[in-house]
């Protein structure tokens, strides 16, 4: 069974930092792009970052430029995302998805973040809670 499960989820002062985790079963992650997504209470999903499957490529949203970071252990078969500088406004539930983005044929599959729209990512994760509060 093809699964994504994040882990980390806690609670964090403001100013804070709190690492996630995204670990794979069922297939091999090192052949795709992982992205991020979080969705605050009564607000759309939001795509914050991606990194490709090699790890040499990361893509962030403005909301988290410069506070985020992705990695990746491609030998633990698990994605990172280093939160810092934590604020109420990241107070959300975050996913990762994996996606095998081809832009071109001649580009190999998972080499290149899509775009942050969730049909472009295959594979979810149930979600973990992110609560920032003093």
């Amino acid at each position: 069974q093809l699964q994504l499960v994040e882990s980390g989820e806690g609670l964090v002062q403001p100013g804070g930092s709190l690492r996630l985790s995204c670990a794979a079963s069922g297939f091999s992650l090192d052949t795709y792009a992982v992205g991020w997504f979080r969705q605050a209470p009564g607000k759309d999903v939001e795509g914050i970052s991606c990194i490709n499957n090699n790890g040499g490529n990361t893509k962030y949203a403005d909301s988290v430029k410069g506070r985020f970071t992705a990695s990746r252990d491609n030998a633990k078969n698990t994605v990172y995302l280093q939160m810092n500088s934590l604020t109420p406004e990241d107070t959300a539930v975050y996913f990762c998805a994996a996606s095998l983005f081809q832009p071109i044929i001649e580009a190999r599959p998972g080499s290149v973040c899509p775009p942050f729209q969730r049909s472009r990512y295959r594979h979810w994760g149930q979600g973990t809670q992110v609560t920032v509060s003093p």
